[in-house]
């Protein structure tokens, strides 16, 4: 069902949403707003725009084809995130047309990367091991799940004296479900996990260390969880394969900032 024609602006956002001159209709029509990757129910796409006094923004928008209740759901995931005091990224702006579109905008994470491509450039796991397991406790613990849960939605910011992490992707962020479904929703989440540490070859002892750690910060045993997070891990990979031979597309890398 088509969601009523609106825009919600946050109240930080709206000076400059109203110096971009941008409303509901031309967040798809905008030919500022460049497009990177385009799938079947979305597209993503960077708006990168000099604003008066010589700052520079950039924004992340999804736009979705058919399903507007998509944006809402996921302009709802952040603020759950921002509730449970998770960083994340910061909301600017959800909407959709009386046709069914529907979109986000969420701003840039200036200066924090992708996980996944830190450690694939060399930032070795072990710094993110202990601040990525915390994260992920700290989630279950405030009664969340993330439904995609895996390393390239944790952007980090890697310093000399530590690592600064945000969670994004939040379309999917819900409360947990009551016993005894809960444990199920959190295995997936942790499976994720570790079948994307599996892709970029993460080493096995490393894997068990991290979900020790995690474990620890929740005070529930490791163990009585890794046979369970395995059996989804291959089941994640099988459904993976079959997912990229499909849409290949959907692997696409966001591009460098254009400003």
């Amino acid at each position: 069902m088509a969601m009523p024609a609106g825009f919600h602006v946050a109240a930080e956002y709206q000076p400059v949403m109203r110096e971009l001159g941008l409303d509901a209709e031309g967040v798809f029509a905008d030919p500022r707003i460049v497009v990177w990757r385009s799938i079947a129910e979305r597209e993503n796409c960077t708006l990168d725009a000099a604003l008066a006094g010589g700052r520079n923004v950039r924004w992340h928008i999804k736009r979705h084809r058919r399903e507007a209740q998509a944006a809402q759901a996921e302009a709802g995931g952040i603020r759950l995130l921002q509730a449970a005091g998770i960083r994340t990224t910061p909301l600017v702006g959800w909407g959709g047309l009386p046709d069914g579109r529907g979109f986000v905008i969420t701003e840039d994470l200036a200066g924090f990367g992708d996980a996944e491509k830190l450690v694939r450039e060399g930032v070795a796991f072990e710094k993110l091991l202990e601040p990525t397991a915390d994260l992920a406790a700290r989630l279950h613990s405030a009664g969340l799940h993330h439904r995609d849960l895996y390393l390239c939605h944790f952007f980090a910011r890697v310093e000399a004296d530590g690592v600064e992490l945000a969670l994004i992707d939040a379309a999917r962020v819900r409360r947990l479900p009551r016993w005894p479904f809960r444990q199920r929703w959190i295995v997936k989440d942790l499976a994720q996990f570790w079948y994307s540490l599996q892709q970029i070859g993460v080493e096995e002892r490393q894997r068990q260390r991290w979900l020790e750690h995690y474990a620890r910060q929740r005070a529930v045993a490791a163990g009585s969880l890794l046979r369970s997070i395995r059996r989804k891990a291959a089941w994640i990979a099988r459904h993976d394969q079959r997912l990229r031979q499909r849409q290949p597309e959907r692997n696409v890398s966001i591009p460098s900032s254009q400003q």
